[in-house]
């Protein structure tokens, strides 16, 4: 099996989208619109069109099939968790196809067209209105790192620390595995890296993004503090992951007090040694302790 090509992939959406006058406008988002991404073998098609109606297109037979064939279609919209603006004015499907292939294919209502076009990474493909005129160059201008507010500072402080100082070692002294993974990745590892990104903005300027998922923190970080970060990646031996822990809480706590320090923002230096002092003390608690002290 022969992988289809960048053209004639393009060539096949673009021919889409002219053949169907319903479709007005038609933008490609994500990766493939980044002038600073490094192409590789795996990049998505992100489609946004913009439609006169988009009850027409929610019946996948009459959408997916042109494309060719596929291993497995998402329609988030239908799925067990519906993004919050679910709310009809669009429809999108993931096609992943046999050849390799990706599609993300997404109608929108043309009432949304302005709204959408506020994000950055966004190219004109079709316009068959002249309705996207004014649209400026691609770039990553909208996931560009923004300067923290002393309030969205205390509040990255506050969920970090609580965190790491109630429901993770609760849960590792419980050997809750399943629990664990899901606090540490979604309770220490998002504020660890918002606080990041602002040091980042900081020492290299905020005209940098962090990526999805923290995709560029290797090159950002520098290679000594990449090697630190990679050490709260661990599997599922518990003493592993109580080092990995305390890695979190010394990376965190640093580059809090650095942002702190630029931006004469309070650190709360006394709940950070209440919260380190209890992560030493559980990590002692034996396996059959009937009390906490």
């Amino acid at each position: 099996m022969k992988t289809r090509r960048e053209k004639e992939m393009m060539d096949l959406i673009h021919q889409f989208v002219e053949s169907d006058d319903k479709i007005r406008v038609a933008i490609l988002n994500g990766s493939r619109a980044n002038p600073n991404i490094q192409k590789d073998i795996f990049q998505d098609y992100d489609i946004a069109c913009f439609v006169t109606d988009v009850e027409p297109y929610l019946i996948e037979n009459d959408v997916v099939p042109y494309f060719g064939e596929t291993i497995i279609v998402e329609q988030p919209n239908f799925g067990p968790w519906p993004p919050d603006d679910a709310d009809g004015s669009y429809h999108n499907y993931n096609m992943q196809f046999v050849d390799g292939n990706r599609i993300d294919l997404t109608f929108f209502s043309i009432e949304k067209l302005e709204e959408q076009c506020k994000d950055s990474l966004s190219l004109i493909l079709i316009d068959k209105d002249n309705l996207c005129s004014n649209l400026p160059q691609s770039s990553e201008k909208s996931y560009f790192i923004s300067e923290p507010t002393e309030f969205q500072f205390k509040g990255c402080c506050d969920a970090f620390l609580f965190a790491i100082g109630s429901h993770i070692p609760k849960t590792i002294w419980r050997k809750q595995l399943p629990q664990l993974k899901s606090y540490t990745e979604g309770w220490l590892r998002v504020p660890m890296q918002l606080m990041l990104s602002w040091e980042i903005g900081l020492k290299r300027g905020f005209d940098n993004t962090i990526g999805a998922g923290g995709r560029h923190l290797p090159k950002l970080l520098g290679p000594d503090k990449w090697e630190r970060y990679l050490e709260t990646y661990v599997d599922s031996d518990l003493n592993n992951i109580w080092n990995s822990i305390f890695v979190f809480y010394d990376m965190f706590v640093e580059s809090a007090i650095f942002v702190a320090s630029e931006y004469d923002f309070v650190f709360p230096e006394e709940s950070a040694n209440k919260v380190y002092s209890f992560l030493k003390h559980v990590n002692e608690i034996s396996d059959d302790a009937d009390s906490i002290y």
